[in-house]
């Protein structure tokens, strides 16, 4: 039987107790009609936070920016009906005894014009193109990228209000935050353009806005990403010195924990520095800034890495599971978020905690599709 008690340890950052260092990663599914949360929406969180997760980040929700979202079933963090449905899930929520934090977001040059809940908006971006080149309908002006940095503070306010533990904001995978970020979307020659530093103006001007917002004991979670979904090989930091700089951007503006996204949990981040078995994204997160980070990317996807936790294979699961369990218990990351296959079972904690690994349910492609 595979020792899980690592996952298992309590861990607290400002105001923010956890009973675990399990995390829920937030996975969009449209399932919110007109952008309102209804009860299906609680319980499904709800589930989860009466199943041992130890913190709960939602899906994307969207910021008060006509082009946050592509999706008019895509939440919405604003209007009274949205924050009366996401009132109901937090509530919801802490009454099973968990912990939850609203992930807010924008799309930005992702979002397909004519698309979401105001498919006339014309779609938000640093410099009114795509990362292949394609312009889009506008550049914005220094005034309208002021009102998207207000939008986000605007939502971290509610969700402070509402009685979140914490918020995240979604600063990765070619979103809004991102697209200021890359330099193939971002061509500004204004203070929000530059070099890798001067890129993460915008993404500061939000976390200070943010930090305001909620105050200084509610702590802000950052998502961020090398890779991009169109291009899994993008790099913004190509070495830990570029890094240690843009990170040290986010942090100095008010930011807490760093939720490092990639694609694979045990892939080294810079290998040629330190090895195929070196620090991962959240691993040099870490070291770089000192920050609590969230590590994610495929964590207990397949029927081998399940069977893992029961001791039944010495297969790739295996290995992995070992590789999860042994950076988590040298602390090289702070927390684990399980994605998909949360989505899949909603008991994936509890049996974990509870020795019942044989009884995990494998991901499908069908879960998307449903609520659990």
């Amino acid at each position: 039987m595979t020792d899980t008690s690592a996952l298992f340890r309590p861990f607290t950052v400002k105001n923010l107790n956890l009973a675990n260092r399990i995390v829920m990663a937030p996975m969009t599914r449209a399932f919110s009609p007109q952008g309102v949360p209804d009860q299906n929406v609680a319980d499904y969180y709800a589930r989860r936070a009466a199943a041992d997760v130890g913190l709960i980040i939602s899906e994307g929700t969207l910021i008060r920016r006509p082009s946050a979202g592509e999706n008019e079933n895509y939440p919405l963090f604003y209007g009274e009906k949205p924050l009366a449905g996401w009132k109901n899930v937090i509530d919801a929520v802490h009454a099973e005894g968990g912990k939850m934090a609203p992930q807010i977001w924008h799309q930005g040059a992702a979002r397909a014009e004519g698309s979401g809940h105001f498919p006339e908006a014309n779609s938000d971006s640093p410099s009114g193109i795509m990362h292949d080149g394609t312009k889009l309908n506008y550049t914005p002006t220094q005034e309208d990228i002021a009102d998207m940095v207000a939008a986000y503070a605007d939502a971290a306010r509610d969700a402070k209000a509402l009685g979140f533990d914490t918020v995240e904001i979604h600063g990765a995978h070619g979103y809004l935050i991102d697209n200021f970020f890359w330099d193939q979307t971002n061509k500004r020659d204004d203070k929000y353009g530059g070099d890798l530093v001067g890129r993460t103006t915008f993404a500061t001007e939000v976390i200070k806005q943010v930090r305001a917002a909620v105050g200084n004991e509610m702590p802000i979670i950052f998502r961020w990403s090398q890779f991009k979904p169109f291009a899994y090989d993008a790099k913004l930091a190509h070495t830990p010195q570029e890094l240690e700089k843009f990170l040290g951007a986010l942090v100095d503006a008010g930011i807490d924990v760093i939720h490092a996204s990639q694609r694979r949990f045990w892939e080294a981040e810079y290998p040629d520095i330190d090895g195929k078995d070196g620090l991962n994204l959240a691993g040099w997160s870490k070291k770089l800034t000192g920050l609590p980070t969230i590590t994610v990317g495929s964590v207990s996807l397949d029927n081998d890495f399940i069977s893992t936790f029961a001791g039944e294979t010495a297969g790739d699961g295996a290995a992995n599971m070992k590789n999860l369990l042994e950076r988590l218990e040298r602390d090289e990351f702070d927390m684990v978020a399980v994605g998909r296959a949360l989505l899949k079972d909603p008991d994936w904690a509890s049996k974990i905690k509870d020795n019942q690994a044989n009884q995990l349910l494998a991901f499908d492609k069908d879960a998307l599709k449903t609520l659990y």
